[in-house]
């Protein structure tokens, strides 16, 4: 089977899945980072009612507009306790900001710009002009007036809005649920004593980090023996909890040993495709089972992480209705850069800053896919395209940016 190239094999991932159309009520609080799955209208005005945008003094602007005038103080308006009564020529009602201009007065005078001098007397300095300082009833919004719409990510913005327009709760879209398997005889939970050829499982984790990051539900199958019987056992517990994606760690290629792909096949799945033109991360599976999408993550951790950021992350955002995360960028290769074979290469390396703020990368000396270490310190990975020539130092080169470097 020929290698696919990856932009190929996402953009076939891609296209054989649909965003998620269920949708729930959650409260605000729950709701960020979720994506609104249907227009919403507000249930009220605001402002409710012209309301002062300053401290100062509520009056008619024709007893302002002459400078040095000296004004009645008839009461009080504060948020919450506004003045019943209304204002007449020659006074005024001392008010605070967000409280509801009284009845008669048209304009605020800052209370900067108005003189005490004398009990509950003020004489104006300043000609505020027409209509200052007011906020008129429903300047942000009316009531049924449609604010936020369907497809939009709920932020900070939007929850304050949302509050404001009286909703306690949004409909949005369902989380897509990520079902994890990892199988192996050699894998054993971590906190256990393995044995002399025992090893940790480690993958659940990042890849489950890398889901839960971009919006999944994740549900942890554990951990299977090569036993087509407790593989099929686990595929039938993802389907039973509703997943959208069912992700296998390791198992996924043709070796005698390798039993997830022919298990998977054997219960009906419709495979894809499952060698990708990568380093790390040849062997992943990609296929369909029962309306749920197939991935099959290496069982080297670094290209099991690698593998989860150029793929599962972009099908969870799909699925969720979530904006594309754009992780390219470019920086200067510190050092020579080999030329590439056939296979498009993503170098483990580490970010850092001249002093102009320009981005340098330098590649780690061992990028072997089972080290967790230099993945853990990378920052970044540099992408060498098949056949790539040999980059000298100085060469600016596309990277994958896995976090920012300190300014």
């Amino acid at each position: 089977m020929a290698l696919l190239p990856v932009s190929d094999a996402l953009g076939r991932l891609l296209r054989g899945v649909t965003p998620i159309r269920r949708s729930e009520m959650i409260g605000l609080h729950a709701a960020v980072g979720r994506v609104l799955a249907e227009n919403v209208a507000a249930r009220l005005t605001h402002p409710a009612f012209d309301n002062s945008a300053m401290d100062g003094y509520a009056g008619r602007y024709e007893d302002f507009a002459v400078v040095g005038a000296e004004l009645t103080v008839i009461g009080q308006s504060a948020a919450g306790r506004g003045f019943a009564g209304h204002v007449g020529p020659g006074e005024v009602v001392r008010i605070f900001t967000g409280a509801p201009v009284p009845s008669g007065a048209d304009t605020v005078l800052i209370q900067e710009d108005a003189e005490i001098i004398a009990d509950k007397r003020i004489r104006t300095t300043f000609d505020p002009g027409k209509g200052r300082h007011i906020r008129p009833k429903g300047q942000d919004f009316r009531a049924g007036d449609v604010v936020l719409r369907k497809g939009e990510l709920l932020d900070a913005g939007r929850l304050t809005i949302a509050a404001g327009m009286n909703h306690p709760e949004l409909p949005v879209f369902m989380r897509p649920k990520v079902a994890i398997l990892a199988t192996g005889d050699e894998l054993l939970p971590p906190g256990s004593l393995p044995g002399p050829d025992q090893i940790i499982a480690s993958n659940t984790y990042g890849v489950a980090a890398i889901a839960r990051d971009n919006g999944a539900e994740v549900i942890d199958l554990g951990i299977v023996r090569d036993d087509k019987t407790a593989i099929s056992a686990a595929v039938a517990e993802a389907k039973a909890a509703g997943a959208d994606v069912l992700v296998t760690l390791g198992g996924a290629s043709v070796g005698d040993h390798d039993l997830v792909q022919s298990t998977l096949v054997a219960s009906g799945m419709t495979l894809d495709f499952w060698q990708i033109a990568m380093r790390p991360g040849k062997p992943l599976m990609v296929g369909t089972l029962d309306g749920i999408t197939v991935l099959g993550l290496p069982g080297n951790p670094v290209s099991s992480l690698v593998c989860a950021l150029l793929f599962l992350e972009p099908l969870l955002r799909h699925l969720g209705s979530l904006p594309l995360r754009d992780r390219s960028g470019k920086a200067m290769t510190v050092t020579a850069l080999a030329a590439n074979d056939k296979r498009q290469d993503y170098v483990r390396a580490r970010l850092s800053r001249d002093s102009d703020g320009a981005l340098k990368v330098e590649r780690f000396s061992r990028q072997d896919s089972s080290m967790m270490q230099v993945f853990a310190q990378s920052d970044c990975l540099i992408i060498r395209a098949p056949f790539a020539p040999e980059a000298k130092a100085g060469t600016i080169c596309d990277i994958l940016i896995l976090r920012q470097p300190a300014l």
